[in-house]
């Protein structure tokens, strides 16, 4: 079974996309916000991240940076999740090394094009 981890300071939001996730046998666990998230990081690698970019504090693109850096996690694919549909967020997010990008509300069938587009599904 694949391994998530879910990035969001909405535990709602983060919740509703380990829901969905399950439609693909995906197991998410979920970390709210980025200092959850680092703990969880330091006793494993997911085989997939899902982060949302607008967290209080350290935002998604300096959590992105870090999985970049750091060796253990640097080839882990990770799908930004948000709600900024701007084309200079999209352009960062892709700058920064994600693997895919989806714009919230999420729906399946949009989650579905971007595991496909990764190869996790």
């Amino acid at each position: 079974m694949t391994f998530a981890l879910v990035i969001d300071d909405n535990r709602q939001t983060a919740e509703a996309l380990a829901q969905i996730l399950q439609l693909w046998d995906i197991d998410a666990r979920i970390a709210l916000g980025p200092g959850a998230a680092m703990s969880i990081l330091q006793s494993g690698v997911p085989d997939l991240v899902f982060l949302d970019i607008n967290m209080p504090g350290v935002d998604g693109f300096e959590v992105l940076s870090y999985l970049r850096r750091e060796p253990r996690l640097m080839n882990v694919p990770v799908v930004i999740v948000t709600s900024d549909d701007q084309p200079e967020t999209a352009k960062r997010v892709q700058d920064g090394g994600a693997n895919a990008l989806v714009i919230k509300p999420v729906m399946p069938d949009t989650l579905e094009t971007a595991l496909q587009r990764i190869g996790v599904i």
